[in-house]
């Protein structure tokens, strides 16, 4: 998904569910921090966005509302190849102080959306607590090109104070393998 995408799905989802005040969580949320061009591709080449309201922390009825118009499958998803997920703020397991490090996607072909990225290091800790074979190569493919810096993870790892002990250690484990295979 390209940048001009992504603020396309906003835009829709913003008239959509009459609320602008978008919050970008999955891995297109990079592209608050990055251009496409500037990335690896295994960074940017998802089809799918995954778009929450800021104030549904819980319940997703404009998400439903976005899934139904913009989602998978959709019409919208059939003409232009990419197409919106609506999820709300639980979603992702993000460290303490996220809300503080919001990246604005400032662009004006997304109005009337007012949209908001993950940190780019804020995202790449959600995705290793998902630990999904794709969050995975999003993360080495992003430490690879050294746009996410090793110290800041590890850091933001310790910052995961709603998610499990053990699954802490899962986190800072796989980054110290990172680390080992980079330095290896």
């Amino acid at each position: 998904m390209r940048r001009e995408d992504l603020a396309h799905l906003l835009r829709a989802a913003a008239r959509i569910a009459n609320d602008g005040d978008i919050l970008v969580v999955g891995s297109q949320a990079i592209l608050g921090s990055l251009p496409e061009e500037e990335l690896p591709s295994a960074a940017w080449m998802s089809d799918e966005a995954d778009l929450a309201f800021r104030d549904e922390v819980v319940g997703e009825e404009k998400a439903d509302l976005v899934d139904g118009a913009i989602g998978e499958l959709s019409q919208f998803h059939e003409t232009y190849g990419y197409y919106a997920q609506g999820v709300d703020l639980t979603t992702a397991k993000l460290p303490s102080g996220w809300q503080d490090r919001l990246v604005a996607f400032d662009r004006e072909d997304a109005s009337p959306a007012r949209a908001w990225c993950l940190d780019k290091h804020d995202l790449v800790i959600s995705k290793l607590v998902a630990m999904r074979e794709k969050d995975l190569v999003f993360a080495t493919a992003l430490l690879d090109a050294g746009l996410v810096d090793l110290d800041t993870l590890r850091a933001r790892a310790g910052e995961l104070d709603t998610v499990p002990a053990a699954v802490k250690r899962r986190v800072r484990d796989w980054l110290d393998a990172w680390a080992r295979r980079r330095n290896g």
